[in-house]
């Protein structure tokens, strides 16, 4: 059976994308704010607010395909490049689970 969207369905999709990205912008906002306060010699445009991490360094090729791509890591919730949060480590994803 195949579910077909509502509009109240898809308004409530749109809140919650919107309520996202003001809490983005607002982190994005905070994290720039807590590296503006520090002395010029001190940022390092790269940290965390409270667990939430950022990085805010022009991206280098090395840390994009880490950061989708680390098998050395055993995270699957790595830091992003570049911007708020988390990205995910593939690698992570492909090794094979343990049980027990």
């Amino acid at each position: 059976m195949r579910r077909t969207s509502t509009p109240r369905s898809r308004d409530r999709r749109g809140k919650i994308r919107a309520a996202l990205r003001l809490v983005t912008a607002g982190l994005a906002a905070a994290a720039v704010v807590k590296e503006i306060r520090k002395p010029r010699a001190e940022r390092r445009w790269v940290g965390r607010l409270g667990p939430i991490p950022y990085d805010f360094r022009t991206p280098t090729p090395r840390r994009l395909l880490r950061s989708v791509w680390a098998p050395d890591d055993p995270r699957v919730f790595v830091p992003r490049a570049f911007g708020i949060g988390w990205s995910i480590n593939f690698a992570a994803l492909r090794r094979p689970r343990r049980r027990g």
